[in-house]
């Protein structure tokens, strides 16, 4: 006993020291600054945050944001709590599954996993969902084990995760009703009934605080008509498919690094495995692997698959264990393939050139720094407003978040229920607005995109093409070239906005 507590004691060390040490110090991504505007006025229809809300996700940020002041702390801080939170749980559901040394390894697993440690240095929702995904598993077991107590709390938990992130209800939902079909009609009824009881908790005072159940449900709407819904195994073809299934496979080796192979080692295995082990494992995974394959997934999007981590850590800690155990290379021969394999993770997550490493956070906060010292120096805030672009990275919400004083822009527009919008930022609070706002300002600049990445330039050179180009300068602050134009080109860029407002008059 003393020895488990040991474990988990070094486990929750490890990963609160890692995740602090590499911690990011700018909203990473468009999400992120979603998140942080959300704490500061919750409004989903003007994406603060971006629909479904994540009420409570956002609830957690402003309760940690009283102790950080600072919006992205908070949210890492979160992220960082959640994360150990994984840990603890994925080692103890590998203990009662299998045994000790399982459970380290599992536990080592998430540990060096790349993309859990990205995750769990920056301020985006993955981690906490994986806390969720590993906490319902382990109630849920429970549940299915016979220890019917576990229900309510279960059910509870299961409600607050989709007070987090929406989508939960969806992909842990079928995991709590499996774990009641062992469970008498009562305990199904106080189950059912705590989980409704938990949801309406929150979410009718997140409907309150959207304006109601039109402007919540009309943004949710049209986000998902301009991007999930395009690409569903109903309306494309069945490569799109195949495309997102070997996307899934390639963020499973980025999540495990050479450790995702160890599955392999089974085709030669003889022994049997729990059945109901795997069946609960299989209901576990099965659902977020349909949606991802058949719906929606997008590299960019990777933290979706982390809610199927401990899961997977839960069985390649067991298989390590196994591997360790029944080898017969010496022991010294097997300590060095594990500190390889640690070591390959490791390198994955510092250096590697994916956009969930340390060193693609570092280039991306440098590259933001050094052009929000450079903006305000070739164009003042004064008669110059900023038009940015609906990017992850380097996009309008970075110039509307962090350049307060200036009005900023997203381009496109963008074709609601309501017409034809921009999504228009200051002060910290976005609007949709039908008109250009020209009458005061003389000029307007675009906000760079990342200087790396053929496909940014190319689009660039999109934006610019209906321009003329004898009315554009380009000034060079900061290591970066500023697009500038008149205020006069700006109907170019909002065509149909121009015409409406055109129309209007």
């Amino acid at each position: 006993m003393r020895s488990r507590k040991l474990d988990v004691f070094l486990l929750i060390s490890a990963v609160a020291i890692t995740r602090f040490v590499f911690r990011s110090h700018y909203l990473y991504d468009l999400d992120s600054v979603n998140f942080a505007l959300g704490m500061e006025h919750f409004a989903p229809r003007v994406h603060q945050p971006h629909p479904p809300g994540y009420f409570l996700y956002i609830c957690l940020g402003r309760l940690l944001n009283v102790i950080c002041h600072d919006a992205n702390l908070a949210l890492v801080v979160l992220s960082i709590l959640a994360s150990c939170g994984v840990v603890v749980l994925v080692y103890y559901m590998t203990l009662e599954w299998f045994n000790q040394r399982a459970a380290r390894f599992a536990g080592i697993l998430f540990l060096v996993s790349p993309l859990a440690w990205f995750h769990g240095i920056v301020a985006l929702t993955y981690s906490v969902e994986a806390f969720f995904s590993a906490l319902l598993g382990y109630l849920c077991w429970r549940v299915y084990s016979g220890s019917y107590g576990y229900i309510v709390p279960a059910a509870i938990a299961l409600g607050i995760s989709a007070g987090v992130r929406p989508s939960s209800i969806l992909f842990l939902g079928p995991i709590f009703l499996f774990s009641l079909t062992r469970v008498r009609l009562k305990g199904i009824f106080l189950g059912m009934l705590a989980l409704v009881l938990t949801l309406t908790a929150w979410f009718l005072p997140m409907i309150a605080a959207s304006g109601g159940f039109d402007a919540y449900f009309g943004a949710l709407i049209s986000l998902w008509r301009a991007v999930p819904s395009k690409d569903t195994v109903f309306n494309s073809s069945p490569a799109t498919s195949i495309d997102r299934a070997a996307t899934i496979v390639f963020i499973y080796f980025l999540t495990f690094g050479l450790t995702a192979l160890v599955p392999l080692r089974w085709l030669n295995r003889k022994a049997p495995v729990d059945l109901g082990k795997k069946i609960f494992t299989a209901v576990w995974i099965t659902p977020a692997l349909c949606f991802f394959t058949f719906i929606f997934l997008k590299f960019v999007n990777s933290g979706y698959l982390l809610l199927l981590a401990p899961a997977a850590c839960i069985w390649l800690g067991f298989s390590m264990s196994e591997w360790y155990e029944n080898s017969a290379r010496p022991r010294a021969f097997k300590l060095a393939v594990i500190a390889f394999c640690a070591a390959v993770n490791v390198g994955i997550f510092v250096a590697s050139p994916l956009y969930c490493s340390y060193m693609s956070v570092r280039r991306f906060e440098t590259e933001l720094r050094s052009v929000l010292e450079a903006l305000p120096q070739i164009a003042p805030a004064g008669n110059t407003l900023i038009v940015g672009f609906d990017s992850h990275f380097m996009g309008y919400r970075d110039a509307g978040y962090y350049l307060r004083d200036y009005l900023t822009l997203q381009c496109p527009e963008v074709k609601l229920r309501e017409g034809t919008r921009i999504f228009a930022m200051q002060n910290g609070d976005t609007r949709l607005i039908a008109d250009l706002p020209s009458a005061s300002y003389s000029q307007f600049v675009f906000f760079p995109l990342p200087a790396k990445g053929n496909e940014y330039r190319e689009y660039m050179k999109t934006v610019l093409g209906p321009l003329p180009s004898g009315s554009l300068r380009t000034v060079s602050a900061g290591g970066h070239n500023f697009v500038i134009a008149p205020i006069s080109d700006l109907p170019l860029l909002f065509p149909h906005t121009a015409l409406e407002q055109k129309q209007g008059k």
